[in-house]
């Protein structure tokens, strides 16, 4: 693949501060001449992610996520390398320069994946108001949708028709083989190309920039299935979005509402709640979890009352509160739904509902009571031994008393008596997250091996030959040095050996290099892995005789260990020094 001009990469990264980008996400500390933060790309509760400016990088020392400002545009944004650096050259005005064939050919694709989705809505709408069917406006109408909020949203209809959209993109110019991709129509077994939504009323996506990236569809019966949603596409993964979230970042309240469906988040937004969103057809993932942490202060969820609406409530509580976003619970009464519930009682009452939410850890005692028959001994003891295991989670002591006391009450137990159990509770639980950390450090571990597996096979070259890349990286002026001294052939494992010759390739020429110039030849797991052999070493001497040592292990593979730190013992070195620092 053809390179981007290397001048031109440092011109858009430098018109990037990659601290006000993780700002947008998460909070941001300062730290010396760094910034910390809780990493935006897994749920942490205290900060394990670094990012230095002078370098516009950031690593995550507790995922292995790393990467400079294209690499957080890629993570943040579900993108390639070059839609990274398309989505920069736009914010910045820095106008792109021409782009590698293949290159070409993806970002077209994926260009026109976004016009095929637009083409779609527009028809979807225009059927639904001036098509011959009514019925999908009819449907609309009996949920008492106002026209302007049909326009919102973009409703749409689509006929019961096989080929009502295939022929008409058809007729716009649009590819078969393009519909496919973009979702809106599906391939028989014979090879014939049919549309893949039927009738059915339409609820288009929108994405954060305003470009439809898929649709819903909704029968209008009670046929099976209820509702039908696009696949993953080149511009569209279903667990990395949610409904109406372009309408609810814009919203004056930062409490959002999370509901079940489309239609529970339209009528709530019709009735003056902008602030609802709903996922995609599934329940919530955790990346939607810290996507919504990024934009809401507080999450007040509004699922269906049912067993299945409750069973899903714990569910996005658990990620919720794994991303540090307070949860509340809605408690509706005489309704099922916030659709049926403003129908039946008004906006008015549904605000004083919300005010009145309960949190999440009187939700969860609650739930502690289902099942037992608290009139036994034993239901009673279940009770409490379910009790104590949701106190010893909170985290805030003082909170914890508040709600200790509250239970010790309604139980009929002294304080005392609770407060024993639940501190006992804590220390396992403080042992155990203990043991969880040192399984996660192995688990990272693991991870490094899959991204490099020769590892395995060789971990004393392995280790030998991140020291030298280190060594390389904090002083490329030396390359010739090394270069004279180990060649690639020397290397062991085939990741080493790639960075390697990758930067010595590219030293000669640029003696301004940085770890961008190969973000367009490495994955992003693969970049995060090279940026970690770097943020690791920062605070790490490494002198020559190190240096000498590590050439000798390649030179000769039956050499004695190399250097006096484990990559373990690192990782277990830098969290210290974050915990005492």
């Amino acid at each position: 693949m053809a390179r981007l001009p290397d001048d031109y990469l440092r011109r858009l990264q430098d018109s990037a501060d990659i601290v006000d980008l993780f700002s947008a996400y998460t909070e941001v500390k300062k730290r010396g001449r760094t910034y910390v933060c809780r990493c935006p790309f897994h749920s942490e509760k205290t900060p394990s992610c670094t990012i230095y400016p002078d370098s516009q990088s950031f690593y995550c020392f507790g995922c292995g996520a790393g990467g400079s400002v294209f690499t957080f545009i890629q993570k943040t944004e579900n993108v390639g390398f070059m839609d990274a650096v398309q989505i920069l050259a736009q914010r910045s005005g820095i106008p792109m320069p021409q782009q590698d064939p293949e290159e070409q050919r993806s970002s077209a694709l994926r260009r026109r994946c976004l016009e095929i989705n637009r083409e779609a809505a527009n028809l979807y709408y225009l059927n639904l108001i001036k098509g011959p069917d009514r019925a999908g406006l009819q449907y609309f109408a009996g949920r008492k949708l106002r026209p302007e909020t049909i326009k919102q949203y973009g409703l749409g209809f689509a006929p019961d028709d096989w080929h009502f959209l295939r022929d008409q993109l058809r007729a716009k110019g649009y590819t078969e083989d393009e519909m496919v991709a973009a979702g809106v129509c599906r391939r028989s077994e014979k090879g014939g190309v049919y549309d893949y939504f039927r009738n059915r009323v339409m609820f288009p996506i929108i994405d954060l920039r305003g470009s439809v990236i898929a649709f819903g569809g909704r029968v209008l019966d009670d046929s099976k299935p209820k509702y039908l949603n696009t696949n993953d596409t080149p511009v569209f993964q279903k667990g990395s979005n949610l409904f109406s979230l372009n309408f609810a970042k814009n919203a004056a309240s930062k409490k959002f509402l999370l509901a079940e469906g489309y239609m529970d988040v339209i009528a709530l937004n019709q009735a003056g709640f902008p602030n609802a969103v709903a996922t995609l057809g599934t329940a919530i993932t955790e990346e939607q979890a810290r996507i919504i942490s990024h934009y809401a202060d507080e999450v007040i969820i509004s699922y269906d009352s049912d067993a299945a609406g409750q069973t899903a409530t714990q569910r996005a509580m658990q990620h919720f509160s794994a991303v540090g976003l307070p949860v509340r619970i809605l408690h509706m009464e005489g309704a099922k739904d916030p659709d049926e519930y403003i129908k039946k009682y008004g906006a008015d009452q549904f605000r004083l509902l919300i005010d009145s939410a309960g949190d999440a850890v009187n939700f969860r005692l609650d739930r502690c009571k289902e099942g037992l028959d608290l009139s036994t001994e034993i239901g009673k003891n279940e009770l409490l031994r379910r009790s104590v295991r949701v106190l010893a989670e909170l985290t805030n002591p003082l909170e914890r008393e508040v709600y200790i006391k509250r239970t010790a009450q309604a139980l009929d137990i002294r304080v005392e008596v609770l407060q024993a159990q639940v501190d006992k509770a804590v220390e396992s639980g403080k042992r155990f997250a203990k043991k969880a950390k040192f399984r996660a450090i192995e688990a990272q571990s693991l991870q490094r091996d899959e991204l490099n597996p020769d590892a395995q096979q060789f971990p004393k070259e392995s280790k030998a030959e991140r020291q030298i890349l280190a060594y390389l990286l904090r002083y490329p002026e030396e390359y010739e040095m090394l270069w004279a001294a180990v060649r690639p052939e020397d290397f062991a494992t085939d990741l080493h050996r790639r960075v390697y010759e990758a930067i010595c390739e590219l030293l000669p020429e640029h003696p301004q290099f940085s770890l961008t110039m190969l973000e367009d030849q490495f994955t992003v797991k693969e970049m995060g892995y090279i940026y970690g052999i770097e943020a690791k070493y920062k605070e790490v001497d490494l002198p020559r005789d190190t240096l000498e040592e590590c050439i000798a292990v390649l030179k000769n593979r039956q050499s004695s260990a190399v250097g006096d730190i484990t990559e373990d013992e690192l990782l277990r070195a830098i969290e210290n020094r974050r915990n005492n620092g």
